[in-house]
């Protein structure tokens, strides 16, 4: 087998969560994480958070930029929930399934145009009827799907060829590349040889400037108005449709339903990611061995610690800013925590 060969590393990450079994630390996961405001001021910052990463799908708010702006979203009259389902990581049940469905039928479009490929629903009950009226999943089940019709609907609007609309050298993604480049401030890296779940380019970003993108979503009063007006159009669809993000149980969900205003979007292999308007603040985090049980203990710690979470938000989200491990018959022997020696 070949080798793929790794970067050198700068910097090992300080670890940011830590699992227990009895007396012991069984397990640790590092990582790094940056807060930020728009001019750049860090206002959290542990780990390397220079080394370029994947933000995977915690950056569909900077992807659905170039919907609005090239005038697609006005001229396709895409809906509010529409334009939240384009910055999703949906379940797959029926609800975003159906509105996917009827968006593609207002494009003269189908499932067979998405190319992010099948999957069956991330939601059990909705894979589960699946598997009872014995479908196979199709690509409206896939959680990118939504994100896809977006790229659909601006490729169509500009005049472009539907199809290979994937790939990096398409004006689709030269956009998103470009709108990335001016949100973080530094030029995303296409890596020609790196492509997502979903077939995208994973634009590989440096964490501190993920986070600064988000800080000026949160505080956009100097993108210019266009801009701004579609910062604000964003942060209204998803902050105002969290259970179609990512669905019902998700913890963003659930944060962005005990903090109204604030979005919180996960991505694959650890990321995870905030908005907070209120605050002026962005926040990134990516947990070096990808575990998803980490990243969310992760982003509840450094909203606690920022002063964003409160004691009522804290309270209802007790069991998921520390899990408890518990044995096969549910008696609870340790617990998946921020590391104590990380934010103090």
């Amino acid at each position: 087998m070949k080798r793929v060969p790794r970067p050198p590393v700068h910097h090992i990450n300080p670890v940011l969560v830590e699992v227990t079994r009895g007396p012991l630390v069984e397990s640790v996961h590092r990582g790094a994480a940056a807060g930020s405001r728009a001019d750049g001021t860090l206002v959290a910052a542990g780990g390397d958070i220079e080394r370029p990463v994947y933000p995977r799908s915690a950056v569909t708010p900077l992807l659905a930029l170039p919907l609005i702006e090239t005038g697609a979203a006005d001229h396709f009259r895409v809906t509010e929930v529409e334009l939240a389902l384009a910055c999703s990581s949906h379940p797959g049940q029926t609800t975003q399934t159906r509105l996917l469905a009827s968006w593609l039928d207002r494009l003269g479009l189908g499932g067979q145009d998405l190319e992010c490929g099948a999957h069956p629903p991330l939601d059990p009950a909705a894979a589960a009827e699946l598997i009872r009226a014995g479908l196979s999943p199709v690509a409206l089940h896939s959680s990118c799907s939504g994100k896809h019709c977006a790229m659909l609907t601006t490729a169509l609007h500009m005049g472009e060829t539907t199809r290979g609309y994937v790939d990096h050298t398409h004006p689709v993604q030269r956009r998103i590349a470009e709108a990335l480049g001016d949100m973080t401030g530094c030029a995303p890296r296409p890596l020609p040889q790196a492509v997502d779940g979903c077939g995208v380019p994973p634009y590989a970003l440096p964490l501190s400037a993920i986070a600064l993108s988000l800080s000026r979503m949160a505080a956009p009063g100097d993108l210019g108005p266009a801009r701004q007006g579609a910062v604000e159009r964003i942060l209204t669809a998803m902050s105002g449709h969290p259970g179609l993000l990512a669905g019902d149980d998700d913890l963003a969900t659930r944060i962005m339903r005990e903090l109204p205003g604030i979005v919180v979007k996960s991505g694959a292999e650890g990321v995870y990611a905030a908005i907070l308007p209120q605050a002026g603040l962005g926040i990134a985090i990516k947990i070096d061995d990808g575990a998803d049980r980490a990243a969310g203990v992760a982003m509840l710690a450094l909203l606690r610690h920022l002063g964003i979470l409160g004691a009522s938000a804290s309270r209802a989200l007790h069991g998921e800013a520390a899990p408890a491990v518990a044995t096969r018959s549910g008696d609870t022997v340790g617990v998946i925590r921020a590391a104590p020696e990380w934010l103090g």
